[in-house]
């Protein structure tokens, strides 16, 4: 409570190796902008191939998709980790329009993600 009341903004240091970030070269951004992509299609194509709807995100390192008919975003995320070992974030943690998804992270490399759909394959959900 007190530093909300006092102090609200990013630490000093951190806005300063913002600004050098920001003053510096650019070209790490166009890269991890290309992995990023690499890795969303990965997931995309993999995810509406064994089935699960899902549309391709434009800006941002997370894939929401639809959870297959009958399930709860809760019980599709335990089924995931149950039978596949695969963690997701069930929707509902978002509120209630996030019931029926589920989110998935784009943040591992793209062999973690194409075993993570080679596993979801065997699921026949």
């Amino acid at each position: 409570q007190i530093k909300s009341n006092i102090d609200s903004g990013a630490f000093n240091a951190i806005q300063i190796a913002g600004i050098t970030a920001l003053d510096s070269s650019q070209d790490c951004v166009k890269k991890n902008c290309e992995i990023y992509q690499e890795r969303r299609d990965i997931l995309v194509r993999g995810l509406n191939k064994v089935g699960i709807k899902v549309e391709t995100p434009r800006a941002t390192f997370y894939v929401w998709c639809e959870v297959p008919e009958g399930y709860t975003s809760a019980e599709f995320a335990s089924l995931l980790l149950k039978e596949a070992g695969i963690v997701v974030t069930p929707g509902n943690g978002f509120g209630d329009p996030g019931e029926g998804f589920i989110r998935m992270a784009l943040t591992v490399d793209k062999g973690r993600l194409e075993e993570a759909i080679s596993r979801m394959e065997k699921l026949n959900f």
